[in-house]
């Protein structure tokens, strides 16, 4: 794998929850994240992953350090800024699918395209149309998102992170509702995702097999990375 395009960097993250009493929930964390790359964070509950995770998809702006995201800054920008980098950059896949059940899965995936606005109505639809295509459910698109099973609104999920083809998608426990089956299709979308479109994925789970087959596993241990 080339490795010259660093498309995330975190440099010396410490974070603090301060409630009940002053905690350093993230140690000195520093790594580097590579585009098209397969990256999972690993370790016991506790262990910091899903607070880092937070912290570099910019949503938690309360830490110390520096992230770059495409090589810019994020570190110290405002809410709106912040938003307008996620929105480009970022797509999230959480353990939960949060689709708006009484909305098509066209119209859920089209969501995060029509707020950029990058593109047309109709150009949107039809980029919409293709991210189903590519993840094997166009023909759910007209169902409303209520009417799918967990594995098909998790894909349709992926899809919407997918509409804006950001550099980076980020997933919280992504398979952590799934069977044995339909983790293993996420799998593999993901992996299609970085190795044909060169998007980088960073994935939270507790699912060994998951993390052993991505390209790089990086382990947290009380807020530190021990390997």
């Amino acid at each position: 794998m080339e490795r010259k395009d660093i498309i995330l960097s975190a440099k010396n993250i410490n974070k603090y929850f301060l409630d009940p009493i002053r905690f350093k929930a993230l140690d000195e964390v520093s790594f580097e994240a590579y585009k098209g790359e397969f990256l999972t964070l690993v370790g016991k509950s506790g262990s910091g992953k899903s607070t880092l995770l937070y912290c570099l998809s910019t949503m938690d702006t309360n830490y110390e350090g520096e992230i770059q995201i495409n090589n810019q800054i994020v570190t110290g920008k405002s809410i709106n800024d912040l938003a307008a980098v996620r929105n480009a950059n970022i797509g999230f896949v959480f353990q939960f699918h949060y689709l708006l059940p009484e909305f098509s899965c066209l119209k859920n995936v089209m969501l995060p395209a029509l707020k950029l606005g990058r593109y047309s109505y109709e150009e949107v639809e039809v980029r919409a149309m293709q991210k189903l295509k590519i993840l094997g459910i166009q023909e759910q698109a007209l169902k409303p998102a209520s009417k799918l099973s967990g594995g098909q609104q998790q894909r349709v999920a992926i899809a919407r992170a997918l509409i804006n083809d950001p550099a980076i998608i980020m997933g919280d426990e992504p398979t952590g509702n799934l069977d044995t089956k339909n983790t293993q299709i996420v799998f593999d979308i993901f992996k299609e995702i970085s190795s044909e479109f060169g998007q980088t994925i960073i994935a939270v789970t507790h699912d060994n097999d998951f993390a052993k087959a991505s390209d790089r596993i990086i382990e947290l241990a009380d807020g530190c990375i021990v390997s």
